[in-house]
């Protein structure tokens, strides 16, 4: 009798995730989160055996942990246009920023010697914080301008010197209007800087499978679009604005084109 009641919440999980979208929606993002803290934990020391501390190599690692959770969150991942990222040398990778859920994609299509900018606040995310730090993360504080410039300015610098390539969130912050939020400049100015060429990733809207308002978390379909390179030869920072209006205005078509794709073939998809 006492193992029955053991064993009774385990059995009570399986029927609430079918029946209670709520339950599922934080059943969900709880397992997400002690998930990757749990896989930080096993690639912390990997990482450290690896390259002896904080080196870009360790994003290898990262990328190969992390990269069966999306089927234990019942994603899949759907990419095009994986030949852009072919490219020889350093570039700067610009994408829309909808929710944590976008490390997922980011770590299916992520180039070797590639990593990414990101808050400060990440840093102090437990096991989750020190891998991105020994992964070689760059981070910034948002709420300096002075200080996410001078960021950039050294990160342009490292970019050619050690040639790795350097993945940007534009919008600086999450986003999910179902539109794309106005770009802030700094990955531009980074790429004018270094005079690297930008390539824009487009992640599909999660709207099908994930509604953070309505307490929705299903299993769906996620679709990457790598695009053609941007040069930013011989551009200077008067080209910037320009610059940014034209990724903005090719990152935000593709973003509508396979969000509509998707709500027309999918629709939303129970968990």
């Amino acid at each position: 009798m006492d193992a029955l009641w053991m064993v009774s919440p385990l059995l009570l999980v399986p029927l609430l995730l079918w029946t209670s979208t709520t339950f599922a929606f934080y059943f969900k993002k709880f397992f997400y989160v002690a998930w990757m803290m749990f896989l930080a934990l096993l690639a912390i020391p990997m990482s450290v055996a690896k390259s002896g501390g904080r080196d870009i190599e360790n994003m290898r690692i990262i990328r190969f942990m992390v990269r069966h959770v999306k089927y234990l969150l019942g994603l899949r991942m759907e990419v095009s246009g994986q030949e852009h990222l072919q490219l020889q040398g350093p570039y700067v990778i610009i994408s829309n920023h909808q929710s944590s859920l976008d490390v997922l994609g980011m770590m299916e299509i992520l180039p070797d010697r590639c990593t990414t900018i990101a808050k400060k606040e990440l840093i102090y995310a437990g096991t989750v914080g020190l891998i991105c730090w020994l992964g070689g993360i760059v981070f910034i504080n948002r709420k300096k301008t002075s200080d996410a410039k001078s960021v950039m300015s050294d990160a342009a610098k490292t970019m050619l010197e050690d040639q790795i390539r350097l993945w940007v969130f534009p919008e600086g912050t999450r986003n999910q209007q179902g539109d794309l939020l106005p770009f802030k400049k700094g990955a531009f100015h980074l790429a004018v800087q270094a005079q690297v060429p930008i390539i824009p990733v487009v992640f599909s809207s999660y709207s099908n499978f994930y509604r953070r308002k309505e307490k929705q978390f299903n299993s769906g379909t996620i679709r990457l679009k790598i695009l053609p390179k941007i040069e930013t030869k011989g551009m200077t920072s008067d080209d910037v604005s320009s610059l940014a209006d034209k990724s903005y205005q090719v990152m935000r078509s593709a973003f509508l084109e396979i969000s509509d794709s998707i709500a027309q073939s999918n629709g939303p998809t129970r968990h």
